[in-house]
Order: C-alpha cells, then structure tokens, then sequence
C-alpha cells in the first residue's frame, strides 16, 4: 500500500510517498509560498486588449500571470484566481506564479493526494532523497545519472562505462526514479548514448513507456543522437530548482533538521555549520529548534564543513 506522509519541519514541509520503507516520490514546501491549487482574492491589473490573459495582484501583495479572464473583463476587476503553478526562482529572475480566474465557486484543489502528519521520517528515508537532489545524481549498476537546471529544461546526462545499448537500458530505473523523488516538471531531456540501430533505440523507448507508466507526462522517441523530451505537468519548482537557485537556504533548513534529530542527555544543543550557513540561520527557526528539543541552542561556524555536511551534538554546557 502506498501512502503519503509529511514531516512538518522547521522552515520547511516535506512530503513523502512511501510504499512499505521504500521511498516512490517527494515533495518540499517552503513557508509563504504559493502552492497549486489554493485560492486567493486578486485585483486585474494588467490586460491586452482581446486577449484573456493578464496579470493580478493577489490579496498577499504578490503578483501572477492570469488567463481565463472573461471576455468582458477590464483593469481593476476584484475577484478570484487559483494558483496552477507557483513562482519559480531563476539565475537573475522569479517566473511569476501562473493562476486561472474562477468564476462561481472556489473550492480548494490542490490535486495533492491527502497526506498523514509525522513527527519525523525514519532515519536516512529524507536524507537519501536529499542528498541525491543536492548532487544532481542517482547510481546504478555501471554507471550514473547526471542531473541539471537550465533556463530551459532540466537535462538529465548518463555516464558509463558499459556498451552503449546496456548502458541507455540500465539507466531507466534510475531516471524514472529521479523524475519522481526530484518533483521534475515541465521540459525535461534526456541525453542517452547514441545507438545508430533502430531496434536499440526502440528497446530504450519501450523501457521508458514502462518505467514511466504511471507518470503523467508526454514523451518524444528517441532520436538518432539518443535525445528524448518529456513534457510533464509544472506546479511549482522541483528539488534540482531550489538546490540551483537557493543552495545555501536549502542546507540551512538541512542543518536545523539534523540538529532537531540528535540524540543525547545535557542542556544545551550545540550546531555547528559552514559560516555561509550561519546567515541564513533565521531567529525565528533558532528559537523554534529550542522549543522542540527543550534545550538551548548554540550556533558555531567551522570553514571546514562543507554546506550540505552540518554537525549538531548534545552538551551538557
């Protein structure tokens, strides 16, 4: 049986979806953003004329590209807009959050399937997720897949050392479980080895079709230089988006999980963190880390850890 379960955490909301022990899939939420599928009261501000698409200003000050707007509909008009997908950071920009005008009722659909509060996932469920985000990769059996984020798609490269034909084959599990731990969305390639028979190619593209049976999305055959496209349903920005755009605030909400978990008798929680971490420590998370562990909280800095490597341990002063 599969089931979604979410750990509420300090500066963050993850979600999994387990199967047994087994982790199929994973979702981050981070305080204050826009998710798909909420509502918010909203203000047209901006509208080409014949056109039905323009932009508001929502309730919270933020703004989002809008369509579905009625024919009718003029600059100023107050209604209601749902969120289809949240803001996305880029190097250098934010791409606003996209919203549908509803007319009549609203009614919250976020399509997210329910999911049961935790107080913590098991040890090393969330971290293996993560930390695979973090380095963009997932290995398998002779070889490995390699992760990126461009402006455009997200590119997934595979590198190896088998024969072309059972490297592409051997690399499928391994994309199919990125696409869903990672939250992938939108354009995605991938880059396989080049197989100049056609039966190669179309063995490839059956493992995919298999592999992501269950997967919503749309897919190109494999072309006579091993690129595939997919097409999936974007909600909002993925673990590969926030790693690239907010690498620092990713492994400061990282750091004070690993202190929230440690173990150990004594008074005072002492974390200790890259200096680029310290920053982004905010005090409000701080004092939340406190209140969980009863204990008081000490922040140290040591150049020689890396970002994604904090260290946390319990002292008795």
């Amino acid at each position: 049986m599969t089931e979604w379960v979410t750990e509420q955490g300090i500066g963050e909301t993850r979600e999994v979806l387990f199967e047994g022990d087994h982790v199929l899939a994973a979702r981050l939420r981070w305080p204050g953003e826009l998710t798909a599928g909420s509502i918010h009261d909203a203000k047209l501000t901006s509208k080409a004329s014949g056109k039905n698409r323009g932009k508001v200003t929502l309730s919270g000050g933020q703004e989002a590209l809008v369509d579905h707007l009625p024919r009718a509909a003029t600059e100023g008009l107050s209604g209601k807009v749902r969120i289809t997908r949240s803001p996305i950071a880029e190097r250098g920009r934010l791409k606003l959050a996209q919203a549908r005008w509803i007319n009549g009722d609203a009614t919250q659909e976020t399509g997210a399937p329910t999911s049961k509060p935790m107080r913590a996932f098991d040890t090393g469920q969330w971290e293996e997720v993560w930390h695979a985000a973090s380095s963009g990769s997932i290995a398998f059996s002779g070889g490995e897949i390699l992760c990126a984020v461009t402006p455009g798609m997200t590119v997934i490269d595979i590198d190896g050392n088998l024969p072309p034909r059972e490297l592409a084959l051997a690399a499928v599990p391994a994309i199919a479980k990125a696409l869903i731990w990672f939250d992938l969305g939108g354009n995605i390639g991938i880059d396989f080895p080049t197989l100049e028979a056609k039966a190669d190619r179309r063995a490839v593209d059956e493992a995919l079709a298999k592999a992501l049976l269950e997967w919503p999305h749309e897919r190109t055959a494999m072309n006579g230089f091993g690129f595939v496209q997919i097409v999936a349903r974007l909600e909002g920005p993925s673990l590969l988006h926030r790693f690239a755009t907010s690498r620092t605030g990713m492994c400061a909400r990282y750091a004070v999980r690993v202190a929230e978990r440690t173990e150990g008798t004594g008074p005072v929680l002492l974390l200790t963190v890259h200096p680029a971490l310290k920053a982004k420590l905010k005090p409000e998370w701080v004092e939340e880390l406190s209140k969980r562990t009863g204990r008081q909280v000490r922040i140290e800095t040591n150049p020689a850890l890396a970002l994604e490597a904090p260290s946390a341990q319990i002292m008795q002063a």
